[in-house]
């Protein structure tokens, strides 16, 4: 085209940068809109730090809603769910329980995905001179019982399905990938591709190499109303300020609900809270009996990274409490028992807690293209995989900003719009 396409990108998280890079890579101009000082300040601040493939099954599974009924009145229960009701938690369970006839479906597909998210993400991040802690030694799967176990090879069959190998593993071979890890486990899975690393880092760097390509940052700055004529999108900030441009993305995790409310898509995005404490690892003795393969503990919901020598990351537990960004000192506990429990040798004198709100879907599957008008597109409703998926997402859009290209100028058909 003569002149380049002005694309305004909503929220500077991990989704919202990686956008912002794939559209500048092909030439369009792009503006990104962040209502924080800096890109990657919520829920992409201090997540688990896996990119995790093997984490690709899908939460609509019938005993999903078991556990949830089980443990609603538990105070640190994994899975906890505030029973005062509301619309869009009913709307939103109505919705999962729909979805669970697709689970071996979505596992397979979101597999899928991760898989081919790795190329772009770590080519980008090579190519822009990122570093981010990058830990390239797999992830592995702890399971105490016979019925996890048991569940996870199922589970293991979807992921073969979607291309991703990974291996049973005994206890004594637990032990050989990971020496440090204390306690009795009936056994394991390991997964040699996987990766870990700080997601922080990675969109702070991604912001940075966007500036570098001539990305427009409007940093500092929230999102007031968004409006779009099918040609021209308009956002205007909390200032009064009106930004304008030839199409919108909307990468706003959690308020794409209401940004989409607004240009006439429904997205029934609900704010799941995920919680994580990052144990600073002062002295040598912590350092030595920290891991450095990457875990996770199906039974308690938990996974580990290791960034760096001096942190540790744990992470996970899922809160359904609406917009609520507390952090619970009972909801923290169990992070900090489980790191006294699983490695002894780790001093939790200092601690740093942290809370943040997944943007989750019904069917755990981010919606990515077009919205009801043209110039709308959306990438956003990663749930627990937004990092691991934000690559490949991010491609995505870029090839349906191109094929809506094509179709106003006359090149092509347009794409149907976002169920």
């Amino acid at each position: 085209m003569a002149q380049s396409t002005h694309i305004i990108v909503i929220g500077g998280g991990i989704t919202g940068v990686t956008s912002a890079y794939a559209l500048s890579r092909e030439g369009h101009q792009v503006t990104l809109i962040e209502q924080h000082r800096y890109a990657g300040m919520e829920t992409s601040h201090a997540n688990g730090g896996q990119l995790s493939a093997s984490n690709a099954e899908t939460w609509t599974h019938p005993s999903t809603l078991l556990k949830g009924i089980k443990w609603m009145l538990k105070a640190d229960a994994p899975l906890l769910v505030n029973p005062k009701p509301s619309w869009h938690k009913l709307s939103w369970f109505a919705e999962f329980a729909a979805a669970i006839p697709k689970y071996r479906e979505n596992t397979i597909a979101t597999a899928k995905l991760a898989i081919a998210a790795r190329e772009h993400l770590f080519g980008w991040a090579q190519a822009e001179g990122i570093d981010f802690d990058l830990k390239k030694q797999g992830i592995l799967h702890i399971y105490r019982d016979k019925a996890g176990f048991d569940h996870a090879g199922e589970v293991s069959k979807l992921l073969a399905a979607g291309g991703l190998p990974r291996c049973a593993v005994t206890p004594d071979e637990m032990r050989a990938i990971e020496p440090t890890l204390a306690g009795s486990y009936y056994g394991g899975y390991y997964t040699e591709s996987d990766s870990t690393g700080d997601i922080h880092k990675y969109t702070h760097g991604m912001s940075q190499a966007c500036e570098r390509r001539g990305v427009r940052l409007l940093t500092g700055r929230a999102v007031a109303r968004v409006q779009s004529t099918g040609k021209t999108a308009h956002v205007t900030l909390d200032d009064g300020q009106v930004v304008s441009a030839d199409a919108v993305v909307v990468c706003a995790g959690v308020h794409s609900r209401a940004i989409g409310a607004q240009l006439g898509d429904r997205l029934n995005v609900y704010p799941v809270k995920g919680y994580s404490i990052t144990v600073m690892l002062n002295d040598e003795a912590s350092q030595a009996a920290a891991p450095n393969v990457s875990l996770l503990d199906d039974e308690t919901k938990l996974v580990t990274s290791r960034l760096g020598v001096d942190r540790f990351r744990v992470a996970g537990t899922a809160e359904f409490n609406g917009f609520n960004r507390d952090i619970r000192a009972d909801r923290i506990k169990p992070l900090v028992d489980w790191v006294n429990q699983c490695f002894p040798g780790v001093s939790t004198r200092r601690v740093e807690p942290w809370a943040g709100l997944r943007p989750m879907m019904p069917d755990m599957l981010p919606r990515v293209g077009p919205g009801r008008l043209p110039n709308v597109f959306y990438n956003t409703g990663h749930g627990h995989l937004g990092w691991t998926l934000s690559a490949i997402t991010a491609h995505q859009l870029a090839g349906h900003v191109a094929q809506w290209e094509d179709a106003r100028s006359g090149r092509g058909v347009a794409r149907p719009a976002l169920a």
